[in-house]
C-alpha cells in the first residue's frame, strides 16, 4: 500500500514517468533517490546532467525483490543467504552481471558487475511494482554535495532538473546503503546497516575495501556529501570563525544526538549538514565544526561521510 503522504495515482503517474524516460525522486529508508529507468540509456544519462556526476561513478539499481535481482545479476549461495537475510534493507550487493541484463552501460559505468538492492521502505517498493523494471537511483542530490533525506531537499538541490518528486516524509535511516562485493564478501561502504550485523551472519570477520584505487561501487569518490563551507572534524569546542555540529556532551550550535545515540545521529546527520551549512551562510562564518564520533557500529558510516565531506575538493 502506498504512503499516506502520496496517494495511489501519484504512484502510477510516478511509475509512468519513469517509463517514458522522466527522472523520478523517491523516498527509500536510507536516503532519497534521483530515479530513471535503468534500461534506458538516454534516461539514465539524465541522471549523471541532473547531478553533475562523474560518469565513471556506477549506480545502484533498485528493484522490488530478489527474483528481479536475479534476471540482472549472478547470485552464487553467500549472496543469495546475504539478500534472503537483509532484503529488503539498506544492502548493496555487487554481484556479476547476468548476459541478457538490458542494463545500460552507464548504469555500470562499463564494469562486469552491478551493485543493486531491495529497498524496505514501502513507497519504494510500491513504486518499483509499478514501475516492473529496474531502476537506478543514486542520491537525489548535485554530485558531492549533501545527500537529500526530504523533499525539500531534493527541491533546493535539484530544482527543475527533476521532473517529479514523491514525499514519503523524512527517510528513517538517514544513512546511504551499505555495499558488499560478493565471492567472498567484501565491504566496500559503511552505510545503513553496521558491518557487525553482517559479520554475525557470515559468522567471520568481513575485509574492508573503502577507499580502492579504482570506483567499483557508488560514494567511494574520495571528496563527496560536502556542505559548501569547509569542514573540520573532531572539535570539541566552538571557534569564532565556525558553526560547531554537536554530539553527545558536545553541544554545539546544532546536535546530530544530545544523548549520544549513533541511529540518532544517523538519521540526522544529512538533515543537519543541510541547516547547519545554512545557519554557517546566515552567519558570514567560513567553517563547519564537527564533534568527534565513536568509530563503531553505525559510527564508522557517519565518519565516513564525514571524513569525505571534510577531504579537498
Amino acid at each position: 500500500m502506498a504512503s499516506s503522504r502520496t496517494p495511489r495515482h501519484d504512484v502510477a503517474a510516478a511509475a509512468a514517468c519513469l517509463r517514458e524516460g522522466g527522472l523520478v525522486a523517491f523516498p527509500t529508508e536510507t536516503v532519497y533517490g534521483l530515479g530513471a529507468l535503468a534500461t534506458d540509456g538516454r534516461a539514465v544519462a539524465r541522471i549523471f546532467t541532473a547531478k553533475g556526476r562523474p560518469s565513471f561513478n556506477p549506480l545502484i539499481v533498485h528493484v522490488a525483490d530478489r527474483a528481479a535481482a536475479e534476471r540482472i545479476a549472478v547470485f552464487d549461495a553467500e549472496a543469495r543467504a546475504l539478500a534472503d537475510q537483509f532484503w529488503p534493507g539498506p544492502l548493496t550487493l555487487v554481484l556479476p552481471l547476468r548476459d541478457g541484463h538490458g542494463l545500460s552501460p552507464l548504469v555500470t559505468a562499463g564494469q562486469p558487475t552491478v551493485a543493486i538492492r531491495v529497498p524496505a521502505a514501502e513507497l519504494a517498493r510500491t513504486l518499483l511494482h509499478a514501475v516492473d523494471g529496474p531502476v537506478a537511483a543514486p542520491s537525489a542530490n548535485p554530485s558531492g554535495r549533501i545527500s537529500a533525506t526530504r523533499t525539500e531537499h531534493v527541491r533546493e538541490g535539484l530544482g527543475d532538473r527533476v521532473d517529479m518528486v514523491l514525499d514519503g516524509g523524512p527517510c528513517p535511516v538517514g544513512l546511504e546503503s551499505t555495499i558488499l562485493r560478493t565471492g567472498p564478501a567484501t565491504l566496500l561502504r559503511e552505510g545503513g546497516l553496521p558491518a557487525e550485523a553482517i559479520e554475525a551472519a557470515l559468522g567471520h570477520a568481513l575485509p574492508r575495501d573503502v577507499t580502492p584505487g579504482r570506483v567499483q561501487a557508488p560514494g567511494q569518490l574520495a571528496s563527496h556529501y560536502a556542505p559548501s563551507a569547509p569542514v573540520r572534524l573532531d572539535v570539541t569546542e566552538a571557534a569564532p570563525d565556525a558553526v560547531l555540529l554537536g554530539f553527545g556532551p558536545v553541544a554545539g550550535d546544532l546536535s546530530l544526538s544530545p544523548a549520544g545515540d549513533l541511529e540518532e545521529a544517523a538519521a540526522n546527520l544529512f538533515d543537519h549538514l543541510h541547516r547547519i551549512d545554512a545557519m554557517a551562510r546566515a552567519r558570514g562564518l567560513e567553517r563547519i565544526d564537527v564533534a568527534p564520533i565513536p568509530e563503531q557500529g553505525l559510527g564508522r558510516a557517519i565518519l565516513d561521510r564525514l571524513r569525505r565531506a571534510a577531504a579537498p575538493r
